[in-house]
């Protein structure tokens, strides 16, 4: 979509006369502090490439109050195909098209998550179908983060991730803010953190009272990237120490491993 064409959209919208033709986009999107285009596209189930290519985006660099448009989520289930990306995983591929990333696996004879970019996956499904654009209510889903916030969050990356590289540090805030996003889960930074569930904390940190400790600069920096936007984890909704042997942890889809850490789905 050219820069010329939205600028006549926008002007047309501003004097009421504008109708937006027919399949060109479902809805539109205002990008708020801590989103990222991958947490965008999974609200309204539509594919990642299908955003970038809507709002003709080359990378995955987005900025708060930007207007996205948000496609049609059109294709076929009864005979789908997807090309596999860079980061890419099963889990996240079924959460596009709305299937479970077993049956994936089932309808290719995948016996493991492992993909690798290039790959063709059939998707599977019944007849032909349109699928909606859910309808996502903004309102209170995520508040502007306060200072303390910020703060809260760089101190439990300091506290979970501080012998980590600086990709993985922002990775364990990304985690944070993706549980915000996603259902089951409390939906403020603080609510998160010092989640309380069966008896136990969610964290270790807010346990032991090492989340106490102050936030190392790094760590403030981490945060605040997480907060802008970056997922090295690509949605990724717990994080793990990689020596830990724990059946239930490690079921879980793979979606990356950053130093000694081991992020799932």
């Amino acid at each position: 979509m050219s820069l010329a064409f939205r600028i006549l959209v926008s002007f047309l919208v501003s004097l009421g006369g504008f109708i937006a033709p027919a399949g060109a986009y479902a809805a539109t999107h205002t990008v708020i502090p801590g989103e990222s285009l991958y947490t965008i596209s999974i609200n309204y189930g539509v594919p990642l490439n299908s955003l970038m290519e809507a709002n003709e985006i080359q990378n995955s660099l987005i900025y708060p109050g930007q207007q996205l448009y948000v496609p049609e989520n059109d294709f076929n289930g009864g005979g789908a195909s997807y090309t596999v990306r860079a980061g890419d995983c099963l889990y996240q591929i079924g959460r596009r098209f709305g299937v479970s990333y077993q049956e994936i696996m089932r309808a290719n004879g995948l016996s493991d998550t492992v993909i690798y970019q290039g790959m063709v996956l059939t998707i599977p499904g019944g007849a032909a179908v349109r699928q909606p654009v859910p309808q996502i209510s903004r309102g209170g889903s995520f508040q502007r983060p306060s200072l303390a916030d910020v703060d809260l969050l760089a101190r439990l990356i300091t506290a979970e991730a501080d012998g980590e590289p600086y990709e993985g540090k922002v990775a364990v805030g990304a985690v944070v803010l993706n549980r915000v996003y996603s259902a089951g889960f409390p939906k403020s930074i603080p609510g998160v953190v010092n989640q309380y569930d069966n008896g136990t904390y969610q964290f270790e940190p807010v346990m032991n009272g090492w989340i106490n400790k102050p936030a190392s600069p790094q760590s403030i920096q981490a945060a605040k990237d997480a907060l802008n936007g970056m997922d090295p984890t690509n949605g990724a909704l717990y994080f793990f120490a990689s020596r830990v042997k724990n059946e239930w942890l490690w079921s879980r889809p793979l979606s990356t491993i950053i130093g000694n850490v081991v992020f799932t789905y």
